[in-house]
């Protein structure tokens, strides 16, 4: 085969119906939003969150009267829920050029208090996920003669390691390197690009004026908003020259040494 007749990726071949997982909440239903906002069908996947995901599904159609939005339910800690989901998606739009594995397990656990359930449960949703559904897009996108994206959602404390959330670490560190991997493997048919946001959003183990003051420590004195990393995200789908790599998203934190995650920094 010449250099000139060599197959390559090209973005008009990627359909623009997304799969976004954990798109009920937080920053997935940001991602959901966004998309439907720049012309794109939007997957609203969930596990638990029926009532969230149905209205993100309708603020996608507000959004985007002309497009094809709709909510899937799996237990992504299952592979053949995933294995169902990917089928759900052929079955319903026809066609799928991207997924957005946004959906993770985030819970706490130490060196010494880790055990077998909690590194599976990370482990199952976490890696072994997003792996199978870019896996089955892989292989539509081969079956149809298109083009495909994944993005896989990250953390910066991959690139400023402490010891606090175990399982959790281990898990986002593994898709960081699946990230890798995957994007050897599947070129030139498929892109696979990491987004790696700060601290975003707050949670239950943090007050507001705690993530307020939290959110300052940056080098920047801010870290990412959700419109910082649905930009990023937005930006990963659309570059056609990005691949194999990670876009930290941090406001510069990754820079800086904390010894504690920050859900447990008071």
């Amino acid at each position: 085969m010449s250099v000139s007749s060599a197959p390559r990726f090209s973005a008009q071949l990627v359909p623009r119906v997304a799969l976004v997982t954990g798109a009920a909440t937080r920053l997935g239903r940001a991602i959901a939003l966004a998309l439907a906002q720049a012309g794109w069908d939007v997957a609203i996947h969930y596990r638990n969150s029926q009532a969230q995901a149905s209205e993100t599904q309708q603020d996608c159609q507000d959004i985007n009267a002309a497009g094809r939005f709709h909510t899937f339910q799996a237990d992504l800690s299952d592979a053949d829920d995933c294995r169902q989901l990917a089928a759900h998606m052929g079955a319903h739009f026809g066609s799928w050029g991207a997924v957005i594995n946004s959906a993770s397990v985030f819970e706490h656990d130490t060196a010494t208090s880790v055990n077998a359930n909690s590194a599976s449960n990370h482990w199952q949703t976490n890696t072994v996920a997003p792996v199978l559904l870019t896996q089955a897009l892989y292989a539509h996108a081969q079956q149809h003669g298109t083009c495909a994206v994944a993005v896989n959602m990250l953390d910066q404390k991959l690139w400023n390691l402490n010891p606090d959330f175990f399982s959790y670490t281990l898990s986002k560190s593994a898709l960081e390197t699946a990230t890798t991997l995957l994007a050897q493997a599947l070129a030139p048919i498929m892109r696979v690009v990491g987004v790696a946001p700060g601290l975003t959003l707050t949670s239950h183990m943090l007050s507001d004026e705690q993530f307020q003051a939290l959110h300052k420590l940056s080098p920047l004195g801010q870290s990412s908003t959700p419109e910082d990393v649905v930009a990023t995200v937005l930006f990963a789908l659309n570059n056609a020259s990005i691949t194999g790599t990670t876009l930290l998203v941090d406001g510069g934190q990754h820079l800086m040494k904390f010894e504690r995650d920050f859900s447990l920094m008071t």
